[in-house]
């Protein structure tokens, strides 16, 4: 198959191997947007637009409800795992789970669904592994909202084909530990803020996590310190120290929350907000999400992480994760998919838009 071209009717797992071997790490889907986009134009029933690298899809049926397919085109950058390479039953490379199988199901679905009982959106955006600000998702909100209205957004994030419902809140924190300077050959003259640092790092290891349940899904916290930082000189007692620490929140607490919580945690030391993002509640009662989990056939659980569902969200679209990779391997260097999961995933979907249960 060539990299410049992509043929929609190829099997699933060789048009996944196709897209894999169209490198895109973030800012550089450029080659595959144009892919996606020439071959999207020759389907007949499907209008197209473009919106920097991000395509989006549509049929205009006037159905009762509209249906977003979403995934992004980007990848990590590659671990020398590239192109695409066939072991077994598994297909190895650089975003294959996260998310081209995904993609490539997407493609198969908007060449050959015709005439689905939902209006669908199949939505192709730029920039999701990369900072929030660039987010082709979150650009597409603020200049083409009518682009995102529906009923229901599915997100093609690898959960090995498991409905994961809303997703945990996220948020970083720099922890400033004060001390002050000396030599470090009178060291008792001074106070040694990196020795400081440890009454952090206790409550951060003793910390007990809440677990929260909503609609059925258990959502676990986590308190992380990630990035250490501090020292003068190999010879200078030092008289600061940084700790990051990350957050990931339920998605019944908002921002304000949970930074509140961290900073009662962590009291009296300082609490710098670096970034952070909200959760999303897990939306089952929409009556599109709750006939999806039915047409899977089996119960949704928590996302474990954060994901564009928050972004639908706030745009009020209820919105799940479900898509044919493994999240344990994705961004890995032995990344891979399970190719009998991408066909599955296929006709599950194909079924949810060709008929209703």
């Amino acid at each position: 198959m060539s990299t410049s071209k992509l043929m929609l009717n190829a099997p699933g797992d060789a048009l996944t191997a196709a897209l894999v071997d169209m490198p895109s790490p973030s800012g550089s889907e450029g080659r595959l947007a144009d892919a996606i986009e020439h071959a999207l134009r020759q389907v007949e029933h499907l209008s197209v637009d473009r919106d920097g690298d991000a395509v989006v899809a549509r049929t205009t049926l006037n159905r009762t409800e509209r249906i977003i397919l979403a995934g992004h085109l980007d990848t990590v950058p590659p671990a020398d795992n590239l192109p695409a390479r066939r072991d077994g039953d598994r297909l190895y490379g650089c975003g294959s789970s996260d998310m081209k199988a995904g993609i490539a199901v997407m493609l198969r679905l908007a060449a050959a669904v015709s005439e689905p009982v939902r209006d669908v959106t199949y939505l192709f955006y730029d920039n999701e592994e990369t900072d929030a600000a660039r987010n082709g998702l979150g650009r597409l909100g603020r200049t083409h909202r009518e682009w995102l209205a529906a009923d229901l957004a599915l997100l093609m994030e690898p959960t090995a084909n498991r409905v994961e419902a809303g997703c945990q809140g996220t948020l970083r924190v720099l922890v400033v530990v004060p001390g002050r300077r000396a030599h470090s050959a009178r060291n008792w003259l001074g106070d040694n803020a990196i020795h400081n640092a440890g009454q952090v790092l206790e409550r951060l290891a003793g910390y007990q996590a809440r677990q929260v349940v909503i609609d059925g899904c258990t959502y676990r916290e986590g308190l992380s310190a990630v990035r250490i930082e501090g020292g003068v000189s190999g010879n200078v007692v030092p008289d600061r120290c940084t700790v990051m620490v990350n957050y990931r929140f339920a998605p019944d607490r908002d921002e304000a929350a949970a930074l509140a919580h961290v900073q009662q945690v962590l009291a009296p030391f300082e609490c710098v907000l670096t970034d952070s993002a909200p959760g999303a509640l897990p939306g089952l009662s929409a009556p599109a999400a709750s006939e999806f989990v039915r047409t899977v056939g089996d119960e949704a659980v928590a996302k474990l992480g954060w994901t564009d569902v928050a972004r639908f969200t706030t745009l009020g679209v209820p919105a799940l994760n479900y898509g044919p990779g493994d999240p344990n391997v994705a961004h890995t260097r032995d990344e891979y998919v399970d190719t009998f999961r991408i066909g599955e995933c296929e006709r599950i979907l194909r079924g949810y838009l060709s008929s209703r249960g």
